[in-house]
């Protein structure tokens, strides 16, 4: 569990642990990987052929099983 948890990134995670989003680490990881994203671009240009690279987005939303909702008693 501690590698799924703290190490593994999911994707639908935008390539972010879930401790990460669980902590509240989520944007300040995200602007990190766009600051290295950005400087790996200065050096290289050449290897980003159709624009500069950018981190995934932070989902507003991540659920395994959603609760149900009154207005929304399908899920």
């Amino acid at each position: 569990m501690d590698w799924y948890n703290d190490e593994h990134r999911h994707s639908g995670l935008g390539l972010l642990s879930p401790s990460v989003v669980h902590h509240g680490l989520a944007e300040e990881t995200v602007e990190k990987r766009a600051e290295v994203l950005a400087a790996a671009y200065l050096a290289h240009p050449e290897r980003f052929v159709r624009r500069p690279p950018q981190p995934p987005s932070v989902p507003k939303e991540a659920w395994i099983n959603k609760p149900k909702t009154p207005d929304n008693n399908t899920q």
